[in-house]
């Protein structure tokens, strides 16, 4: 729980929000692969990347990229969070091609549930416990962000229930398809090519991603789901959050967070 001064600007949710509680985790960005593969099960949001996007020469800059935009609206101050919301809406004007267009509320809906659904599948896996209450309020907040990014406030499901119905319908619906701009990029994605790393080390970021995945997605992109794979995403499951209880903010909370709750001059108790 959070105790200080909130003289400084709390930004758009502030530090009671559910909305910092899960994204200060840095646990929970080992989730981002899953959203990922889900957004690219969308052959119209794989085009665009295939397209507008230097995915095959430095996929983590991308995600980098991405990541830091994303917490600058959830942490940062109010005018460094529009700021924020411009910048990802400026790209987005420039993402079109035949047949798709980044501004098509029916595709940013779908990247934002990706969003939604690995953020509280990954806090609830590697973090701890999250109530129907608190995945619901969690749900509720990013759909202030998401009206920001050019989704209309209508298009979104009422409750948490109704949003779990929708990407039901579009798992099961032949608007997914893993195609062929996505298998050639989901190596990039789950291996990422970094100086000094070897592709070994990302092994264990393949199982959580497979084990977070909707499991008509794992098959559909051949990640591998037997039994040593079930029991290595058992043991991270086990394992991880004891480790997340104990570990010092430093290392269990992201950057933009721990700035956050400095500028605020807040401390948790």
């Amino acid at each position: 729980m959070a105790s200080g001064s909130l003289n400084e600007d709390p930004g758009l949710f502030g530090p009671h929000s559910i909305l910092w509680r899960v994204n200060r985790e840095s646990a929970v960005t080992l989730a981002g692969t899953c959203a990922i593969l889900m957004q690219l099960a969308h052959p119209k949001v794989a085009a665009g990347v295939r397209d507008h996007s230097r995915y095959q020469v430095d996929a983590a800059g991308r995600l980098r990229r991405t990541l830091d935009l994303t917490l600058a609206i959830v942490f940062g101050p109010r005018p460094a969070a529009m700021e924020a919301v411009r910048a990802i809406n400026a790209r987005h004007r420039s993402v079109r091609g035949p047949g798709y267009s980044a501004m098509d509320p029916e595709l940013l809906l779908w990247v934002h549930a990706t969003l939604v659904y690995s953020a509280i599948r990954g806090y609830r896996a590697l973090v701890g416990p999250l109530t129907e209450a608190e995945a619901d309020q969690y749900y509720q907040d990013t759909k202030e962000i998401g009206v920001l990014l050019g989704i209309p406030q209508g298009m979104y499901p009422e409750r948490l229930d109704a949003f779990e119905a929708y990407l039901r319908r579009m798992i099961d619906s032949r608007e997914l398809s893993v195609g062929p701009d996505a298998r050639r990029m989901v190596d990039l994605v789950l291996r990422p090519s970094l100086r000094g790393v070897p592709r070994l080390a990302f092994a264990p970021l393949t199982i959580i991603t497979a084990g977070l995945l909707p499991p008509e997605l794992r098959d559909a992109y051949g990640l591998k789901w037997g039994k040593p794979q079930r029991a290595a995403f058992a043991a991270c499951c086990a394992g991880l959050p004891r480790l997340v209880a104990i570990a010092p903010e430093l290392v269990r909370w992201l950057p933009p967070a721990r700035r956050a709750y400095r500028r605020l001059r807040l401390r948790t108790a």
